[in-house]
């Protein structure tokens, strides 16, 4: 995580920093990186179908970074996307195919070759979770949401049905201490709105993931971080994908209109 990168972006928005404002964001954002340090596992995978349901499965895809992968769980039961898929299947009454392109640490500027592998062989559903690695990238927000937008229309393009969940607040993130936590937070929020503007655009979903749980994730930290203080534990991404689920079977829904039933 290249906080220093957020540095610049503060000091840019004030105007120059001080010397010694500069040296009281570099001391946080060095005490971050040692609190939150290096993964040292890949996301756990559990692709596959859920549900005993007769019929053909659903294919749901999941893409964007280590929040979409689901790193910070201690079970492949706790994935978002096994939660996701098993919650589909129950309320549809139909087996899901549960198929992972999600990469830790990935930016919104690796999208494209996740999305590349899902349009060779469309899904009927997908999930796109992005921007926390572009926030402590400092990736430009206009190319951010430009490129989301291209890609959601691309997943559309190929008739997927598409959910993206957009920037997570990172003001939520206790290691970073303040006012450089408040430069992160402001620095997602600014993001999210821009990848709202391009998902609705680009004819899917936008789920404001920052806006509906940063609150929750503040006064409940320590039950909603994983170990490393940085990724969602178990608890927390139960609460993401309670607000998921039911954009995400509204978008099975356009392909498949005959398990539509009172939700």
């Amino acid at each position: 995580m290249k906080w220093w990168r957020l540095i610049a972006a503060a000091g840019l928005a004030a105007g120059g920093l001080t010397g010694v404002a500069y040296a009281l964001f570099t001391t946080q954002s060095r005490r971050a990186r040692v609190i939150i340090g290096v993964p040292d596992a890949p996301p756990l995978r559990a692709d596959g179908v859920y549900g005993d349901h007769p019929g053909r499965p659903i294919r749901f895809a999941v893409l964007g970074d280590s929040m979409a992968a689901g790193l910070g769980v201690d079970t492949p039961e706790e994935l978002p996307g096994v939660l996701l898929a098993r919650a589909l299947a129950e309320e549809t009454a139909t087996p899901i195919r549960l198929e992972t392109y999600a990469i830790s640490g990935s930016t919104t500027d690796d999208l494209p070759s996740q999305v590349d592998r899902v349009v060779t062989d469309p899904p009927d559903v997908a999930l796109v979770i992005i921007g926390a690695n572009d926030v402590t990238t400092r990736t430009p927000i206009p190319r951010s949401a430009a490129t989301l937008g291209t890609q959601t229309a691309r997943l559309r393009d190929a008739g997927i049905g598409v959910v993206v969940g957009t920037c997570p607040d990172l003001g939520a993130i206790r290691p970073i201490g303040q006012p450089l936590r408040a430069v992160a937070s402001e620095y997602s929020h600014r993001l999210a709105r821009a990848q709202r503007q391009a998902v609705l655009d680009a004819g899917g979903v936008p789920v404001a993931l920052g806006d509906l749980l940063a609150a929750e994730f503040t006064t409940r930290s320590r039950d909603y971080f994983s170990r490393d203080q940085f990724h969602p534990s178990a608890a927390g991404y139960e609460a993401a994908t309670s607000i998921l689920l039911a954009p995400l079977y509204e978008a099975v829904l356009t392909h498949h209109d005959d398990l539509r039933h009172e939700w």
